[in-house]
């Protein structure tokens, strides 16, 4: 017997803005919305989805999971999401083939360079 990834929860001091946020960075739509839960997903019957939880404190340290974005053109991807209101953030990556950046709640995430 083995599981199916249905999605990935993220903590949020607001779920709503934080999951439309990332709907539109990703190309997603938003499937469920309540004031306990949103989710995204590429589309409504695909998993996983990317579920966004309420939670009452800022985030305050290094996240432990993150995801990884792989654009065709990271400058243009980096360019569009820093316009979106992600920033820049240094966690110690030094000289490295991709960006770090944080979204408006202060998630790190990646920007990979294309394969190949």
């Amino acid at each position: 017997m083995t599981s199916v990834w249905a999605s990935l929860t993220v903590d949020a001091s607001d779920p709503a803005r934080l999951a439309r946020w990332w709907a539109e960075a990703l190309g997603y739509q938003v499937v469920t919305e309540r004031p306990d839960e949103v989710e995204i997903r590429q589309s409504p019957d695909r998993l996983p989805g990317i579920v966004f939880v309420p939670v009452p404190d800022d985030k305050q340290v290094k996240n432990r999971l993150h995801i990884d974005l792989r654009p065709a053109d990271l400058e243009a991807e980096v360019e569009r999401l820093v316009d979106m209101g992600a920033r820049h953030v240094d966690i110690g990556q030094r000289d490295v083939g991709w960006t770090v950046l944080a979204d408006p709640e202060g998630n790190e995430f990646c920007v990979l360079r294309p394969r190949g």
